[in-house]
């Protein structure tokens, strides 16, 4: 059974920075961010394959997050910079055997209990 842990959200101001890491029990799954915003549905974020060489970025936060992988750790990290309002929500880390088409959630096998993610001055 995979298990994964996040940690690293909080309250930051619009313009600042977060990282978000989640640790993962096995190595063989693409692991993704998701996040939800009150009154809206779930949003795929990001994605990374097992080796860390394919990154899938939505286009709401292309140029503004990151997503890396350390095996070695079993870590997944989300560098969000400039961060603004609109991101704020609950982050969730996932794990799915392949990269999931579109960011869409029906391909994920497993979900993180999800951290909150708050952006206001």
């Amino acid at each position: 059974q995979l298990q994964l842990m996040e940690s690293g959200g909080g309250l930051v101001q619009p313009g600042g920075s977060l990282r978000l890491s989640c640790v993962f029990s096995l190595d063989y799954y693409a692991i993704g961010w998701f996040r939800q915003a009150p009154g809206k549905e779930r949003e795929g974020v990001a994605c990374i394959n097992v080796s860390g060489g394919t990154r899938i970025v939505s286009d709401s936060v292309k140029g503004r997050f990151t997503i890396s992988r350390d095996n070695a750790a079993n870590t997944v990290y989300l560098q969000m910079n400039n961060l603004k309002s609109e991101d704020t929500g609950v982050y969730y880390c996932t794990a799915s055997l392949i990269i999931p088409r579109g960011l869409g959630p029906s391909e994920v096998d497993y979900w993180g209990q999800g951290i909150q993610v708050t952006v206001s001055s």
